[in-house]
């Protein structure tokens, strides 16, 4: 009996490697056309640091094979589902061994006793590492609706997922617009909507809860940008309207019938503002700081009878010197893209941290474009005064919100290409001179994850570290009277 079970576990043991092992695969027919993937992974550009790209074959035959080529050992994978999850240990090791080059990957189908071969495509590897860590919200697509809510980060350099803060935590209410200076995890502020609200800064160490409405402004502070000393934060100040559509592309028209820009001094608990930035005939919104702290960002329109007029609303990107010495402003406002000439509207200006590159998203109008499948993303190289070709990034759906590296070398937005209706997180490499790779997806452990993930990745921000904050720490706070600030 003990015989018999020993050659039964051995038989399985045996019927079990045959079946996880490589086919050799000698003779086979070339299909002359690249293998439909998903993600969509042919000829991207990847951090040196970046987790397992795992994909599946879009239209799997009864087995695949999946060779990976460059210098160091080969990898082969097999797969029954068409389904390729690429070991983290070896996928390091061939990362390590091509930084700086390509990898070569060819997909095999087997389809009855024959074999296909789809056009061998590239990885690329550069040298350029990203920050480590990604924080974005998870939220259901609409907006209006929710129920459990939260931000989270997600190490880059595996899949391991964890809670910044969530809603649940203190009555499930709404959390938005995190933020952080200079990607440094240390340094963020958030949002509390509702019950507990107010908004959450942490820094030094400690955390801490701002009331934030004034007599002198229009509502709480609402849309952030941190100044890079971490003295400031600018801040839009909006009376925020939604509108909801039954027969538009664009589902939800989200607009402001007033707003402006101030600026938050952490130091001193005040907030303060200038004519340029809080001129009533125009609606000032979408703050953004310089690297160096000197010039301040921000888009600007004329006010219209809203929401009848909303599409006639269109943005201009302005700027103005700062003066964080004195807290003052310039007397001039710049204008670096005009909307009446394009005819578009701008929104969410970011600066690469070398100064180099002034990133922004446009649309054909208004102060929302994550509903606006026209959406772009437009890079103008502030040495050369030229705009650079984003068409490797850009899609036929929306391109939003985005954020910048630390080493100025990659970008992360938020896109609506894959459905239309769930945002996903994107990735792609800016070289020295601007040149824009193609993007690619957030990678997942599990290439099916996306299809049955029913939450949208909102503000995905790069930081250069995992963010520590005790979320019970910041309960607490949030529970808490709060400092009011003052306007000076």
């Amino acid at each position: 009996m003990k015989q018999s079970k020993y050659a039964v576990g051995l038989l399985l043991c045996l019927l079990s490697f045959f079946s996880c092992s490589v086919p050799d695969i000698r003779e086979y027919k070339d299909t002359g056309v690249s293998p439909d993937l998903f993600p969509d992974y042919i000829d991207v550009t990847v951090p040196c640091n970046i987790a397992p790209l795992n994909f599946r074959l879009q239209q799997p035959g009864t087995r695949e094979v999946l060779w990976l080529e460059g210098k160091g050992r080969a990898l082969k994978i097999s797969s029954s589902d068409g389904k390729f999850s690429i070991p983290p240990h070896q996928w390091k090791n061939l990362l390590e061994a091509n930084k700086g080059g390509t990898i070569k990957l060819t997909v095999f189908s087997k389809e009855g006793e024959s074999w296909k071969r789809y056009n061998p495509f590239s990885i690329h590897i550069s040298a350029d590492p990203v920050d480590p860590y990604l924080v974005y919200r998870l939220i259901e697509p609409g907006y209006e609706l929710w129920d459990k809510m939260g931000i989270y980060q997600r190490d880059l350099e595996n899949y391991d997922e964890s809670a910044v803060y969530e809603n649940k935590m203190t009555g499930y209410n709404c959390v938005n617009c995190h933020s952080f200076c200079m990607q440094n995890p240390g340094e963020m502020m958030f949002h509390m909507r509702g019950q507990d609200g107010g908004t959450m800064l942490v820094k030094n160490g400690e955390t801490e809860k701002l009331n934030t409405k004034t007599d002198s402004t229009i509502s709480a502070l609402v849309y952030p940008c941190w100044h890079p000393s971490g003295r400031f934060i600018a801040f839009s100040v909006n009376k925020i309207e939604q509108v909801f559509y039954l027969n538009n592309r664009n589902r939800i028209e989200v607009f402001d019938s007033e707003s402006d820009v101030v600026v938050y001094d952490t130091d001193e608990h005040e907030i303060f503002t200038s004519p340029l930035l809080s001129d009533k005939k125009m609606l000032e919104t979408f703050p953004g700081f310089s690297p160096d702290g000197k010039t301040l960002y921000f888009c600007s329109a004329k006010t219209f009878p809203v929401p009848v007029k909303s599409d006639s609303v269109k943005y201009s990107l302005c700027s103005v010197p700062f003066f964080p010495g004195t807290r003052t402003f310039g007397e001039k406002v710049d204008t670096v893209f005009n909307a009446e000439v394009t005819g578009k509207s701008a929104s969410f200006p970011r600066i690469s941290p070398d100064g180099r590159f002034l990133l922004f998203t446009v649309c054909g109008y208004g102060s929302f474009p994550i509903w606006h499948k026209e959406a772009d993303l437009y890079m103008l190289d502030l040495k050369t005064k030229k705009y650079i070709d984003m068409s490797k990034v850009n899609s036929p759906d929306v391109d939003s919100y985005h954020s910048w590296s630390s080493n100025s070398r990659w970008i992360v937005f938020s896109s609506r290409r894959t459905d239309g209706l769930y945002t996903r997180p994107y990735i792609a490499h800016i070289g020295e001179n601007g040149e824009a790779g193609k993007a690619f997806m957030l990678p997942q452990k599990d290439p099916s994850f996306y299809d049955a993930f029913m939450k949208s990745y909102n503000i995905p921000e790069l930081v250069k570290g995992e963010v520590k904050t005790d979320p019970y720490c910041i309960a607490g706070r949030a529970k808490s009277p709060g400092v009011s600030v003052k306007f000076r």
